[in-house]
């Protein structure tokens, strides 16, 4: 990936080395150069946001790490210029993560991140989420500002293992969504969402974010998906309803 582009990269800030390992931190210097460089210039980040960069976007998607098991399979839905999927990946080395943008222009700039910091265990699949439905499922799957929750239930729960969950960053209208999608939470059989506020002592102010597991991981809810694509969206609703 060229370095032709002159842009000034913020400084890194203390809160960095939290959490991200001596090792790490260069390649998260080295994320954060292409995104203030090439991701401003491909249009994947906006300009203004470059001063920012560490606080509000790399920080912001390390604490996610708090939230992943040891050695967690992950997939990053609608992963745009690899937040929080990429960032995850070079926070934490022991996990595998698949991130997913149906945009050209998107992927492109991700496989050229993915192969400039030689992150191996890093998959870059150009679609949409409901493209992987009954094809691979992973431990945690994850997503960043990509949809309000109860239209998240339906592209993310079909790739959860039994044994895992959804886990959506999300704003301070998360509990207002959790209320809103109640209905659809019954109808894919998932378990009471968990709102968790991570990186206390990182970021400010902290990263909230809503997990979701299934309800009964013997009595998961996804083949419900191969229903859905036949029907209509006002089918769905109805159907949530009358549960």
């Amino acid at each position: 990936m060229s370095d032709e582009v002159s842009r000034e990269t913020p400084s890194v800030p203390p809160e960095a080395r939290r959490v991200f390992a001596s090792e790490q931190l260069p390649l998260a210097e080295r994320y954060a150069h292409l995104l203030a460089t090439e991701g401003v210039v491909r249009g994947l980040i906006g300009p203004r946001e470059t001063p920012r960069l560490w606080d509000r976007h790399l920080l912001n998607s390390a604490v996610l790490s708090e939230a992943v098991p040891q050695g967690a399979a992950v997939c990053d839905i609608g992963s745009g210029a690899g937040l929080p999927g990429l960032v995850l990946a070079i926070a934490r080395p022991d996990v595998r993560v698949t991130l997913v943008e149906p945009l050209l222009r998107r992927t492109t700039f991700l496989e050229e991140v993915v192969e400039d910091l030689g992150l191996d265990r890093v998959t870059v699949v150009r679609g949409r989420a409901d493209d992987l439905h009954g094809q691979e499922t992973f431990d945690v799957v994850t997503s960043r500002a990509v949809a309000p929750l109860e239209r998240l239930l339906g592209w993310s729960m079909p790739l959860v293992a039994p044994e895992g969950a959804l886990v959506a960053m999300k704003g301070q209208s998360v509990h207002e969504e959790i209320e809103s999608a109640r209905s659809f939470l019954a109808t894919w059989r998932c378990g009471e969402p968990e709102v968790m506020e991570l990186g206390l002592e990182v970021v400010f102010p902290p990263t909230t974010v809503v997990r979701v597991p299934w309800a009964d991981p013997a009595r998961i809810g996804w083949p419900l998906a191969r229903e859905r694509k036949r029907r209509s969206p006002r089918h769905d609703r109805r159907a949530a309803r009358e549960r």
